[in-house]
C-alpha cells in the first residue's frame, strides 16, 4: 500500500487531503442528485386475468382429465402474437406513443414498447405433477410507461387481446381438430375400401387354393385317386377279356361284337383316367399354391387390422374434437376472465431515483478517498518516524511537529485540528464530526428526491 501501512497513516491521509474528499463527494453527490432528477418518472400498472378450469369436465381417450398445461402453452402462444411487430405498431398507433419522441426510430419504438410490458404467470395451487406441464391459476399483466394513464389503457388493452385471443384461439384449435380428424377418417376409410377391393380381387384370382378348401381339395385328391385306380383295373380287365378272344383261332360273330364293345368301353375308360389325371394336377398344383396364398392373405389381414385400428381411434378422436369444440362455443371449457382491470396509479414506481443518488454519493466518497490515496502514492514523502525507519532503516533523534500560525475566531480551537504527528488520530473526532454532518445532510436532501 505504498505509504499506507497502518491505521494512524490513512487517518493521516484522509485529514491531509479532506478538503479535496469532501469537495468531491459533494460534486459527485450533487451531480447523481441532478442526473436522478432529471430522469423522467416512470408509472406502473397491472391487469389480472384469471383462469377458469372448464365447466364440463373434458376426458381424453384413456379416461383420464386433462393437466391444466394447456393454460401455459396457451399463454405463450399468446404472448408471442402480442408482441410481434405488426401487433406492437398497431398498438403504437392505437394508443398514439411516443408523440413527444419523434426522434426514436421504428424498431427503438417497438423494442421500448415489448420492453415496457411483462406478462407474469401464476402458479396454480394443486401443484405440478411428475412429467406434467405446468400449471397456472392466473396471469397479471404489468406495463410501466411515463403516463399513468397510458400505462393503464396499454395494461387494459394487452389483458384484452389475451381475453380474445383465448377464445378465438380454442374455437379456431377445435374446429381445426374436427376438421383434421374427419380428413383423416375419409383418407383412412379409402384405404380400407381400396385394400378390401384388392383382397376380393386376390381371392378371386385364387379361388382354388384358398386355405379354407385345402381340407376339400384334399379329400378331392383321394376321391380321384380311388377314381383313377378303379378306372386302370377296369381297363386292365377289359384288355384281358379282349387279349383272350382275340387268341381264338376261329371268332364267331359274337366275339367281334364283344371285341368292338371292348374297345369302345377302353376308349371310355382311358378318357375319363385321362380326365381324372388332369383334375388330380389340377387339384395338386392349387393345393401346393395354397400356402403362399394364405400368407399373402394373412399381410392383408394385418395391414386391414391395422387401418382398422386407426380408424377406430381416429373415430375416438373426432368425437372428443367434436365434444371440444361444442364445449369452446358455448364457452363452458377452460376459459380466460378480467379479474381486475388496471387503474392508473397515482404514484410513480419509487426508489429509482433515491438508488442513484445515494449510490453517487458513495461512488464520489470512495472515488475521492482513491484519488487522494493515488495522489499520495505518485509523490510519497517521508511523514512519520515510522515511515523513516521502513523506508530508510533508520531511527530518527527528534521529530518537529508542523508549527502553524495562529488564526483569527474562524480558527478557533474549537474546529482547529491537531497535527500531532505522534496522535494524528486525535484529530479524527472533529474532522469525523464535521463529515458526518455533511455527508448527512447531503444524503439527507438525496432522499427527499421524488
Amino acid at each position: 500500500m505504498g505509504q499506507i501501512q497502518s491505521l494512524e497513516e490513512l487517518v493521516s491521509l484522509l485529514l491531509r487531503r479532506r478538503w479535496m474528499i469532501i469537495l468531491i463527494t459533494v460534486a459527485g453527490l450533487l451531480a447523481a442528485v441532478i442526473f436522478a432528477k432529471s430522469r423522467p418518472d416512470t408509472y406502473e400498472s397491472a391487469a389480472v386475468i384469471q383462469i377458469e378450469g372448464a365447466q364440463v369436465a373434458e376426458t381424453t381417450a384413456q379416461g383420464a382429465q386433462p393437466d391444466g398445461g394447456g393454460a401455459a402453452q396457451i399463454l405463450q402462444t399468446i404472448e408471442q402474437r402480442l408482441t410481434t411487430r405488426d401487433a406492437l405498431t398497431a398498438m403504437i398507433e392505437r394508443h398514439n406513443l411516443f408523440v413527444d419522441q419523434p426522434q426514436l426510430a421504428a424498431d427503438e419504438k417497438l423494442v421500448a414498447l415489448r420492453s415496457a410490458v411483462t406478462f407474469q404467470a401464476v402458479d396454480s395451487a394443486a401443484g405440478q405433477g411428475f412429467g406434467q406441464a405446468r400449471n397456472i391459476s392466473a396471469i397479471i399483466v404489468w406495463v410501466r410507461y411515463g403516463d399513468p394513464d397510458t400505462a393503464a389503457e396499454l395494461a387494459n388493452d394487452f389483458a384484452q387481446g389475451i381475453l380474445d385471443q383465448s377464445a378465438a384461439g380454442q374455437r379456431d384449435r377445435a374446429d381445426k381438430n374436427v376438421a383434421f380428424f374427419k380428413e383423416e377418417e375419409a383418407r383412412v376409410y379409402d384405404q380400407i375400401a381400396k385394400l378390401e377391393a384388392e383382397v376380393a380381387a386376390y381371392k378371386n384370382a385364387h379361388a382354388d387354393a384358398m386355405p379354407t378348401l385345402s381340407d376339400a381339395r384334399r379329400d378331392e385328391i383321394v376321391s380321384l385317386t380311388d377314381d383313377l385306380r378303379q378306372a386302370t383295373q377296369e381297363v386292365v380287365g377289359l384288355q384281358g377279356e379282349q387279349a383272350a378272344i382275340a387268341a381264338k383261332q376261329q371268332q364267331r360273330e359274337t366275339d367281334k361284337r364283344r371285341l368292338d364293345d371292348i374297345a369302345a368301353q377302353i376308349d371310355v375308360l382311358n378318357a375319363q383316367i385321362a380326365a381324372i389325371n388332369a383334375r388330380k394336377a389340377d387339384v395338386e398344383t392349387a393345393l401346393a399354391a395354397t400356402p403362399e396364398v394364405e400368407r399373402v392373405l394373412a399381410g392383408y389381414d394385418r395391414q386391414l387390422q391395422q387401418l382398422q385400428d386407426q380408424y377406430d381411434t381416429i373415430t375416438q378422436r373426432m368425437a372428443e374434437a367434436q365434444t371440444t369444440q361444442r364445449l369452446a362455443e358455448r364457452q363452458q371449457s377452460q376459459r380466460f376472465t378480467l379479474l381486475d382491470r388496471a387503474l392508473s396509479p397515482e404514484y410513480p414506481t419509487g426508489g429509482g431515483k433515491k438508488k442513484i443518488a445515494i449510490a453517487g454519493a458513495i461512488a464520489s466518497l470512495l472515488g475521492a478517498i482513491g484519488l487522494a490515496f493515488l495522489l499520495d502514492l505518485i509523490k510519497p514523502i517521508v511523514r512519520t518516524a515510522a515511515q523513516m525507519h521502513r523506508q530508510l532503516d533508520l531511527e530518527p533523534v527528534v521529530c518537529i511537529p508542523e508549527i502553524r500560525a495562529p488564526k483569527g475566531r474562524l480558527g478557533s480551537a474549537a474546529l482547529r485540528l491537531i497535527d500531532d504527528p505522534k496522535r494524528p488520530i486525535f484529530g479524527l473526532p472533529r474532522f469525523a464530526v464535521l463529515a458526518v454532518a455533511t455527508t448527512l445532510a447531503l444524503v439527507l436532501m438525496a432522499a427527499m428526491i421524488g
